[in-house]
């Protein structure tokens, strides 16, 4: 048995992507449940992008136990400096450092002679070793790299102190056989390659990221760095569930390759990440969509009825794909909500279990049947809301609408501490309602994309609205709950416009940083 390690970057190059940022809090959350998950190191940012990195990075260094917890670093004493501070709590740690090894890059984005780039590679590397015995080496935009340079910064790396070489796929330019033959060279052409763990990161822009990845491990990488859905700078990243899953599914073609994660909590993790960002997973989405396990056909329904084999290559509760059971209802207590929680996963204090039941008791006087969807969506809104002190809230709105009338929406919102009032027309109730809390904001907010669905069946389900906006710049998603189109599209909305106010200048502040590049 051989293991292939997970490294996990949701954190960090999933947070990258537009729309995906979160507060140190939302980290610490999303950082808890990948060491339930299993992933074998942690990546909680990269400390010197921001202030608001650094304190995530901390943060997660000092409450996280279990996995290796990691920072980004360029290659420069600055940087791994920050990265050094904000992981000094952490049982155990890594600092991953990088620069880039393309022609390209080298000319164009670092303006450096390949000597320079060597040469900085090998002091970044042994710089950071006066932190760590662990240390990660990032040959930024590896498959666009010159061979013999490429193994010669590696081989450099490597007798800095280097214990894992991570050869990255920056643009998602490669196609699988084309990087197996990458990872096949640098094994045969590199000096002691043996003594340190090869590592691959594979980006998605030809929808190749995970075809990749698995085809390195086939030949001898024994690091795989993704995220959770895939998410990641422009198309993305290698998702872990799929990688996790084809090693496991596929052992008859990876042998007795093996990995740490403990595959039921996939997908809570999944959940939980779209609960935090207000992110969607597509319903096709392999392993966790919606889709992934649900079949139409008759032909189908009848071959799995017969024998689930037939037309599924793994069980869903492999992965902790759940079914929905009515279990609680409006005469249920305490004991029995918080015997649920745990069923699903969901651990909760006692003051957080309070405000639940309280939510809950309001929740099952408007419907008849309360399921798992309707549990976890009142989990988040009260465990991982947005504190109370936000910048805007509604504090009455009204909808006229009908057949025959045009709907106007007026509304009372706080913005700053101050009152507004506005009213506004719409095509539908909800395009009223938003326009007027818009008109009374007077911000420069766009709204992007606006989707609402059941979270359950019959007419009292409650209903999920999930907002993407744009504020001067900067995107950022909201989520409402409720049995109240109307209401949920408020509340979504305005979570939205919060959460852009507050990621604002944490987003800006790492552009310097972005501009810069990152694996």
């Amino acid at each position: 048995m051989e293991k292939v390690y997970i490294f996990d970057t949701t954190l960090r190059d999933g947070e990258q992507a537009p729309g995906f940022s979160m507060t140190s809090e939302e980290k610490l959350q999303m950082a808890l449940q990948l060491a339930r998950l299993g992933v074998d190191v942690l990546e909680a940012g990269f400390a010197a992008a921001s202030k608001g990195d650094y304190e995530a990075v901390k943060l997660i260094a000092q409450e996280v136990k279990g996995p290796v917890i990691c920072s980004l670093a360029r290659a420069l004493e600055k940087d791994i400096d920050l990265a050094a501070e904000a992981l000094a709590p952490a049982e155990r740690k890594r600092i991953h450092t990088f620069i880039a090894t393309s022609e390209i890059h080298m000319r164009y984005k670092l303006r450096m002679s390949p000597q320079d780039v060597l040469e900085r590679a090998k002091r970044a590397v042994s710089y950071a070793r006066r932190y760590t015995d662990d240390v990660e080496f990032s040959c930024e935009d590896a498959t666009r790299s010159q061979r013999e340079f490429l193994y010669r910064v590696i081989e450099e790396a490597i007798k800095a102190g280097a214990t894992v070489i991570n050869i990255p796929d920056t643009v998602g330019y490669s196609v699988p056989e084309e990087f197996a033959q990458l990872i096949e060279d640098i094994r045969n052409n590199v000096p002691n390659i043996d003594k340190v763990i090869i590592s691959v990161h594979c980006h998605d822009d030809l929808g190749l990221a995970v075809a990749n990845s698995l085809m390195a491990v086939k030949h001898g990488a024994r690091q795989v760095e993704c995220t959770i859905n895939g998410i990641g700078e422009r198309a993305g990243n290698a998702a872990l569930e799929e990688v996790v899953m084809a090693l496991k599914v596929r052992k008859d073609f990876f042998g007795d390759l093996y990995t740490s994660i403990n595959t039921k909590e996939i997908y809570k993790t999944s959940r939980l990440l779209c609960r935090i960002t207000g992110s969607f997973v597509q319903p096709n989405k392999a392993i966790v969509g919606d889709n992934a396990f649900s079949h139409e056909s008759g032909i189908h329904q009848h071959g799995v009825l017969s024998n689930p084999l037939t037309y599924e290559i793994m069980n869903p509760e492999d992965v902790g794909f759940p079914s929905s059971r009515i279990i609680l209802g409006k005469h249920s207590g305490r004991h029995a909500l918080k015997k649920k929680l745990q069923q699903m996963g969901i651990e909760v204090s006692e003051a957080e279990l309070e405000r639940i039941f309280e939510k809950f008791k309001e929740l099952a006087d408007k419907k008849k049947e309360i399921y798992d969807e309707d549990l976890e969506a009142l989990v988040y809104e009260e465990v991982m809301k947005l504190p109370d002190d936000q910048p805007v809230s509604v504090l009455h709105y009204q909808v006229q609408t009908g057949d025959k009338l045009l709907p106007t929406a007026t509304v009372v919102i706080r913005y700053m501490g101050q009152e507004r009032t506005a009213t506004a027309t719409g095509n539908g109730p909800v395009d009223a309602v938003i326009k007027a809390i818009q008109k009374a904001l007077d911000l420069d907010t766009k709204l992007l994309d606006f989707s609402i669905k059941a979270l359950t069946p019959n007419t009292d389900a409650q209903a999920e609205a999930r907002l993407v906006i744009e504020l001067d710049g900067v995107r950022s998603s909201g989520r409402g709950v409720d049995v109240d189109i109307i209401k949920a599209s408020v509340v979504g909305f305005v979570d939205a416009v919060n959460r852009a106010l507050l990621r604002k200048s944490y987003i800006l502040s790492k552009d310097r940083i972005r501009e810069e590049g990152t694996v």
